[in-house]
């Protein structure tokens, strides 16, 4: 008889199904392809590029897959890496700066599949190939700026005591602490405990006096020193994580290494040059009030002759080149944007960026335009570069601050936390500005000391050194289940297939990233499975043995091994947990291929082996089993 609810059947059935369907795109490799994306200013992505790439690769023979526009950008795929290759050197040398042309993978999964959700598994730097960053984190500028802050503060402390000061400077060499002068030793007394009392992060001590000029010395403590060079890490490597994470790069590497350096390794990424734009940039907005509008007499006279008022700084409007007087003054910047998205304005069709400030930043925000509509708001753009110059013979990477207004408009009415932000140059450049405030901003500039590619031939050597142990393994198992357990060991050899399978579209289908290590989870779920098979059909055997009809014995042998195959998952389950919960980068990515292999083998090997064997002996008188 079969005892075996229909309701299972179709669930195995659909199990199975599912399996298929999501392991499928696996099947079709991504193709090497070139994507070419347009800088700033350059003319946009459009049919009349695409013939363009089409005509110059006609000409040096180049052999293309195909090309097309997709989005912003164009893409050319190509057979293999050699004439990707040579695609993108003659891609870039038609095109020219005004482009950026980078290597990609193109997904070759069939529509059909993608309309359903289905996707291939992204493959890890081990397989795929990628790239490498080293990068050292410049904590002194960390310092600089804590320094600054406190200098602001004591500031607004003083005038707050209506304390008599002549100046609040930083010392000139970093790390030596705020200067403060006052008028008489009464002031500087008067000073010193209330900067103690109010900052107790701050050593204050007394320095030379000279007639007139009584000065304090404030100095960050070792240990609030510390925590701030911690904190600078800490807060780089969670802006890299953001910034990466917008770049849709799957599972990607990015942890400390030593005191003041973190390692970053991009998977699938094949040209640099366009992660290295966004991860290492150091790019914010400032608002500060304007001091005329552009272009005006007074702008134009500071420009001509040097003398700048000295409440003031000398920039020039993006595009059009026009002086700007923009105040020191600084109202709020991009560290305090808590959200920025990208769009068009209805009104004048330009780019915009839409930011929302913390509530600090709001408050500012809203103080400054209610006192001041009606007067002119400078919008900054900074960024910081690093450029390599010989100094001694010697190749040193010095950083470069570029700083050029955006927008400098008249406030027509008081705002606060949400505004926009117009004057950028196309919608990339507002698409990424926006990326770069909503990742955050990193607490200190970083320079990128090394960096490398892995090439795809490694990647190519390891996938098939891993696919090869996968068959061997599994070939391995299915031909001594077959032989030693004939029939059952049969089942069990479509059950190890569908575990395999079925895992893989799981994987797929929530975007693990399958590394080596990953590999090696696979064929060790592979091997775990076939022992939940041996023991049900060495409990099917014992009750045979035993005296039991092979149907009880078939009832029975699935009952009793039930228990015991539980508990053993269980405890790998727990081992796959701890690996995932705690592990990091190739340990995580074992854990986490274990502890899915660990669940669709509790399925496989238990109720769709217990489907086949029904389906095969239920309705059949028996004398004895193939086991």
């Amino acid at each position: 008889m079969n005892d075996f609810p229909r309701w299972k059947y179709a669930l195995v059935a659909l199990v199975m199904l599912f399996g298929i369907i999501y392991a499928l795109p696996n099947a079709f490799p991504p193709v090497p392809a070139v994507q070419v994306t347009a800088n700033r200013d350059a003319p946009p992505i459009n049919q009349a590029l695409q013939q363009k790439v089409q005509a110059a690769l006609g000409a040096k023979k180049i052999a293309v897959t195909s090309v097309f526009v997709e989005g912003d950008h164009l893409l050319a795929t190509f057979a293999n890496s050699d004439v990707q290759k040579s695609g993108l050197d003659e891609i870039k040398a038609t095109l020219g700066d005004g482009y950026t042309v980078a290597f990609k993978l193109q997904s070759n999964v069939p529509g059909w599949l993608g309309a359903i959700g289905a996707r291939s598994m992204p493959l890890g730097l081990d397989l795929q190939g990628g790239v490498h960053f080293l990068m050292q984190v410049d904590q002194k500028d960390a310092i600089e700026k804590q320094e600054n802050s406190y200098a602001d503060d004591i500031r607004s402390l003083l005038r707050q005591k209506n304390i008599r000061y002549e100046s609040v400077t930083r010392s000139a060499t970093s790390g030596q602490g705020i200067a403060v002068v006052l008028r008489s030793a009464a002031d500087r007394s008067t000073a010193a405990d209330a900067i103690a009392n109010e900052y107790t992060d701050l050593n204050v001590a007394n320095g030379a006096s000279t007639g007139d000029r009584f000065v304090l010395n404030a100095v960050i403590k070792p240990e609030k020193l510390r925590e701030l060079s911690r904190s600078a890490i800490t807060q780089n490597l969670g802006t890299l994580r953001n910034r990466i994470n917008a770049l849709g790069v799957s599972e990607p590497l990015i942890q400390q290494q030593g005191d003041s350096r973190i390692v970053v390794e991009l998977a699938g990424v094949q040209d640099p040059t366009e992660a290295k734009k966004l991860i290492g940039a150091v790019a914010t907005l400032q608002y500060r009030p304007g001091i005329g509008q552009p272009g005006d007499a007074r702008a134009v006279e500071a420009a001509r002759t040097g003398n700048i008022p000295p409440d003031a700084n000398l920039y020039y409007m993006r595009g059009d080149n026009r002086p700007v007087l923009v105040s020191k003054q600084i109202i709020v910047t991009g560290n305090q944007l808590v959200d920025a998205s990208s769009g068009i304005d209805q009104q004048s069709g330009t780019p915009k960026v839409d930011v929302t400030l913390n509530a600090a930043g709001a408050k500012k925000m809203g103080d400054f335009t209610n006192a001041n509509v009606g007067k002119p708001m400078a919008v900054l753009y900074v960024e910081q570069v690093y450029e390599t110059k010989v100094v001694d013979g010697k190749e040193v990477r010095v950083p470069k601050i570029t700083e050029t207004v955006i927008n400098d408009a008249t406030i027509q009415s008081p705002f606060s936390k949400q505004f926009q932000t117009t004057g950028l140059g196309s919608a990339k450049e507002a698409s990424d500005l926006a990326l770069l405030l909503k990742g955050g901003a990193l607490a200190a500039p970083m320079d990128i000391v090394e960096e490398g590619v892995i090439g795809a031939s490694l990647g190519q050597d390891n996938i098939d050194k891993g696919f090869k142990a996968v068959l061997l393994g599994l070939a391995l198992v299915l031909l001594a289940a077959a032989i030693y357990y004939k029939l059952f060991g049969l089942v069990a050899d479509i059950a190890l297939f569908f575990n395999l399978v079925i895992l893989l579209a799981v994987m797929s289908l929530i975007g693990v990233t399958l590394t080596m290590p990953g590999v090696a989870g696979i064929v060790l779920t592979l091997g775990m499975a076939i022992d939940a098979n041996v023991l049900i059909c060495e409990r099917v055997r014992e009750e045979l043995r035993n005296g039991s009809s092979p149907h009880a014995a078939i009832r029975a042998g699935y009952e009793k091994a039930w228990s015991t195959i539980l508990d053993a998952n269980v405890t790998h389950l727990i081992a796959a947990l701890a690996l995932t919960t705690m592990g990091t980068g190739a340990i995580k990515g074992f854990g986490v291929t274990l502890m899915i292999g660990i669940l669709t083998s509790l399925f496989t090997s238990v109720t769709l082996t217990h489907a086949f064997t029904a389906a095969i002996h239920g309705h059949r008188k028996l004398k004895t089993l193939s086991v």
